[in-house]
């Protein structure tokens, strides 16, 4: 089954989080809850095994892995105010977890292979986060398959193949169960017939099933918006969306939503509303972060409140909305590694220079809520748009996938506010993510915070500057759909050292080294032969 094409809410806004890293936390606590389903929610034991040729033996402790994945086998949302303390809540659960640097060839820089053991039985589940708190599993019992979390999947492990299909399938259609999806799947003797449906499947079939067959497994989804056995969008790239809208003369929003109902099913009224929900969790996320936060684990302090009675006491450089950009941007930043709650839009590395920027220039201009929603669907139909062609995940793009795509995102947003035509929005975006070409990921003191910041900011002020430009007739050149296959491009000529690896760049100073060990714990130099020497890096 093909994989869907990218939704608003599942890839790009979302998901409403704590924690540093929507690729780190997000994704490894979605994994964790589909861990909890695979053991029937009796899980005592999970062993992880990280590859060193990838991004997370050097960053699972700070980038908030360990957090997620502790968080999702003991069931939490993203957003449960525990995870601040996941580590005693695990204890607590009687729960082992057990770390493991291991060589297996991983393919992909995020991938979790894992071990679970309960009083009474040992299952593995091999799983990818995809960057945004998108996830992959790949593989059940090493039973090759595909999971996106975005099904209600069932697992009925059969010891004959094509009967057991057959008969599985008829007793789907005898009851009226409506299936998406049906496949066997084997790995020698092991044998699985997968069962994606957009319901759950009623327990009396479950339990008819489990009489049946050797075992059945049923994992519920961790996405918000559901897939469909054939999704049909109006359009998947700029240049198709703007051919698709020749007749039809919708502005950039317009298109946006009639996207996101396609995609996801709902009606325009139910993803106003999601979006509106999305909306005032990031203003109040800047709201927050404006008060002053405190958070015992970081390295920066609390800077926008300070920045703010700078602005007002007119000690800075005048720029209005300049200076309230920067502010919006700070707060959203600081709320984020003060384990507050906020949107990863698209990720949380890069959760302020979108909403940071959308936010402080409609409050400039004035804009209703309504109006920040219809923008904010813009920057996520951008956001759509990169996932589809590129990447989000700074482990396979740098932060040119994270901080360069919110960029893009806010900058055709703000030119929708500023009244601005649907040409001109995306020649916003092109600018804005060909100036972000190459950047680097290298999070000082495996936290991020520094240079994440002023990435954002930089990303922000860019947006801002590229939409300015727009307005004014400066020519992009390059249509925004050529730019992104040129980003996907350049993602895979970056060095592995420079993809939010902690392996080069500014995480290697002696500054950020020293930094790190302040902090009391593990850092970059023990994990990779400079401190005990566990692996090399």
């Amino acid at each position: 089954m093909r994989a869907p094409p990218p939704s608003i809410f599942n890839d790009v806004l979302g998901p409403i989080m704590r924690g540093p890293s929507s690729s780190h936390m997000a994704a490894a606590l979605r994994i964790g809850r589909l861990c909890r389903n695979l053991m029937n929610n009796n899980l005592r034991k999970t062993i992880v095994e990280y590859d060193p040729n990838g991004s997370l033996v050097t960053t699972h402790d700070g980038h908030g892995s360990d957090m997620g994945l502790y968080g999702g086998v003991l069931g939490w949302e993203a957003d449960d105010e525990r995870l601040k303390n996941f580590k005693e809540e695990l204890t607590l659960a009687g729960q082992e977890v057990e770390i493991r640097y291991v060589s297996y060839d991983a393919k992909h820089p995020n991938t979790y292979k894992l071990t679970l053991q309960s009083d009474v039985e040992t299952r593995e589940l091999t799983a990818i986060s995809t960057g945004g708190g998108m996830i992959e599993v790949q593989e059940v019992d090493q039973i090759s398959l595909t999971m996106h979390g975005d099904f209600h999947e069932t697992l009925v492990w059969v010891s004959e193949d094509e009967p057991s299909l057959s008969n599985i399938t008829n007793a789907l259609h005898s009851n009226n169960i409506q299936f998406e999806f049906i496949e066997l799947r084997n790995a020698g003797d092991k044998k699985v017939v997968q069962i994606k449906t957009t319901e759950a499947i009623p327990q009396n079939i479950i339990q008819e099933l489990s009489e049946l067959y050797l075992d059945v497994r049923i994992f519920s989804p961790v996405m918000p918006v559901l897939s469909r056995r054939e999704v049909s969008v109006p359009f998947m790239d700029p240049e198709a969306m703007q051919t698709y809208n020749e007749k039809r003369n919708l502005n950039l929003a317009e298109l946006s939503i009639e996207y996101e109902c396609a995609r996801s099913g709902l009606s325009k009224e139910d993803v106003l509303l999601k979006m509106t929900t999305i909306v005032r969790v990031m203003r109040a996320a800047v709201n927050s972060g404006l008060q002053g936060t405190e958070y015992k684990d970081r390295i920066l302090p609390c800077q926008s409140v300070n920045f703010v009675k700078s602005m007002n006491a007119g000690m800075l450089l005048q720029g209005d909305v300049i200076n309230s950009i920067i502010s919006y941007v700070s707060a959203i930043m600081e709320v984020k590694s003060s384990m507050g709650v906020f949107v990863a839009a698209p990720t949380a590395g890069s959760c302020g220079a979108c909403p940071g920027t959308i936010l402080a220039v409609a409050d400039g201009l004035k804009k209703s809520e309504d109006e920040i929603v219809r923008a904010m669907f813009i920057a996520g139909m951008i956001g759509a748009f990169v996932q589809h062609k590129a990447t989000f995940s700074a482990e396979v793009g740098g932060c040119m996938a994270e901080c360069g795509t919110g960029s893009g995102m806010a900058s055709a947003a703000i030119v929708y506010m500023a009244g601005g035509s649907l040409e001109q929005s995306l020649a916003a975006c092109s600018m804005a993510i060909q100036n972000s070409f190459g950047m680097t990921c290298d999070p000082i003191a495996n936290r991020v915070e520094a240079p994440c910041l002023g990435k954002n900011v930089m990303a922000a002020t860019n947006a801002f500057s590229c939409a300015n430009m727009s307005l004014a007739g400066y020519k992009h050149l390059i249509p925004l759909g050529e730019v992104l296959d040129a980003m996907n491009q350049v993602a895979g000529m970056i060095p592995h050292e420079l993809k939010c690896t902690g392996k080069a760049g500014l995480a290697t100073t002696p500054t950020a080294m020293r930094i790190e060990e302040g902090l009391g714990g593990p850092t970059v130099a023990s994990r990779c032969g400079g401190g005990s020497g566990k692996v090399p890096c």
